[in-house]
């Protein structure tokens, strides 16, 4: 076992490894912008270094002030939470060379999944289906155009190293597929480095599914379940939960068994999740892997009990799954989970600035991650997310009705929240049904 770990991270990621860590009996360090000195993973973790200025691209990113870090106190392992440098194949290798486990997948099994249309192919032959598109990253208009009229309109274009819904164009027709897959390469170069795009058939209304997965480095690959993240706001998801309302339990079955098949295939290693698009007639498409933890883990944690940190850190350092596993995974129950964000609810506008005021909620099947506290900073460097608030019923009809009384009692003063967003969703009848897709928010 791992007698320090690093938590090249901040926030509410970073305060869940520490927690996972003390489970453990492992000690941790913080490391830290100037902006987030007065942080609580700064407060709670072992150790703590300043790594650089508020602006992420020189702290949080920064290779080798993390690295330095990492030396430095002598750490065993680095945990990159999400986000920043938790799927940077570069940053994998370097903690590699320098000695340092990396908890989280292997370089090249980063490299490839991070590479959608590499990850695309891998899935494909490994027998997951796929949306019908190209082979592989488009490399000129007439072939982009060739596709095209093969798939049949509308396409999407789509950055090959990206996310966030930066580097994606909906394409309607021919006539003006040239700027917009020119758009879309400008736009995948400005926020990857990548100008790579790639083309796949357009799905209109879909539920967006994902598949949870772990998997230790002796070949053993265990499925928990899914989740539904269909509530979205320009591709960033707002709203998760588990399990899918739209997946049955035939459904679920096969697409754990073709999972575990695919990943054992490619020989994938650690937590990850499976990205899969659902059409009306509840036909599940592959589109992406996330070679790394999730924001929205805690909604499967809750639902099978399982502790998905945890089960990082004891693969990373050599442990079989059927010892963190021990008893297979069983799903019970609903968890729904809601991100409180730093912005105006209408507006959708950041609202960085001083928590002047703070209630949490708690009661019967609450659970809050958060780094926020009262005369806290949201500062405008980093992500706006304030707090995630998830709630566990025996059904969903239980999970929305304790998720409704926590949104009343979740009190942040001083900045603007997403919490009336949520509550105004959270009271729509097509929600309460479980009719859902990624256009909800646009019918609201």
């Amino acid at each position: 076992m791992f007698n320090k770990i690093l938590i090249a991270n901040r926030g509410e990621i970073a305060l869940r490894v520490i927690c996972a860590c003390k489970d453990l009996g492992i000690k941790t360090v913080a490391v830290y912008s100037e902006a987030d000195r007065n942080s609580l993973h700064v407060r709670f973790a072992d150790e703590a270094i300043c790594i650089g200025p508020a602006k992420s691209a020189r702290s949080y990113l920064d290779i080798p002030a993390v690295i330095s870090a990492a030396e430095i106190t002598n750490v065993d392992a680095i945990h990159p939470g999400y986000g920043f440098l938790s799927e940077n194949p570069n940053f994998a290798e370097v903690c590699k060379e320098s000695g340092i486990k990396f908890i989280g997948p292997t370089p090249e099994l980063t490299r490839q999944m991070g590479l959608k249309q590499e990850a695309r192919a891998a899935m494909k032959q490994a027998g997951l289906p796929i949306l019908p598109g190209s082979e592989g990253v488009i490399a000129s208009t007439e072939e982009a155009l060739e596709v095209s009229a093969k798939i049949g309109y509308p396409v999407l274009v789509k950055a090959s190293a990206g996310g966030g819904g930066r580097g994606m164009r909906v394409v309607e027709s021919a006539e003006v597929l040239p700027d917009l897959l020119a758009q879309a390469q400008q736009e995948a170069g400005a926020a990857f480095s990548n100008a790579d795009v790639y083309i796949e058939k357009y799905v209109d209304k879909p539920r967006h599914i994902e598949f949870q997965v772990l998997a230790d480095e002796h070949g053993n690959v265990e499925v928990l379940g899914e989740r539904e993240c269909s509530i979205q706001r320009r591709h960033q998801k707002l709203i998760e939960e588990a399990p899918s309302p739209a997946v049955t339990e035939a459904l679920r079955a096969d697409t754990a068994a073709k999972l575990k098949k695919a990943l054992a295939k490619v020989g994938y290693t650690n937590a990850g999740t499976v990205e899969f698009l659902m059409d009306e007639n509840g036909n599940l498409y592959f589109i992406e892997v996330n070679a790394r933890i999730q924001v929205e883990h805690p909604v499967t944690e809750l639902v099978t009990g399982i502790d998905l940190v945890r089960g990082q850190i004891l693969i990373a350092a050599g442990h079989k799954l059927s010892e963190i596993i021990p008893h297979g995974v069983e799903m019970r129950g609903h968890a729904i989970e809601c991100r409180i964000n730093a912005e105006h609810p209408e507006k959708f506008t950041p609202s960085p600035g001083r928590i002047t005021g703070l209630n949490l909620p708690g009661g019967i099947g609450i659970r809050v991650d958060t780094a926020a506290y009262t005369d806290g900073v949201i500062p405008p460097y980093s992500d706006s997310l304030v707090a995630k608030l998830i709630a566990y019923g025996g059904t969903r009809g239980e999970a929305i009705a304790r998720l409704r009384r926590a949104l009343e009692m979740f009190v942040v003063e001083g900045i603007y929240t997403s919490i009336a967003l949520h509550q105004k969703i959270l009271q729509h009848p097509d929600f309460v049904a479980g009719r859902l897709d990624t256009h909800f928010l646009s019918r609201m």
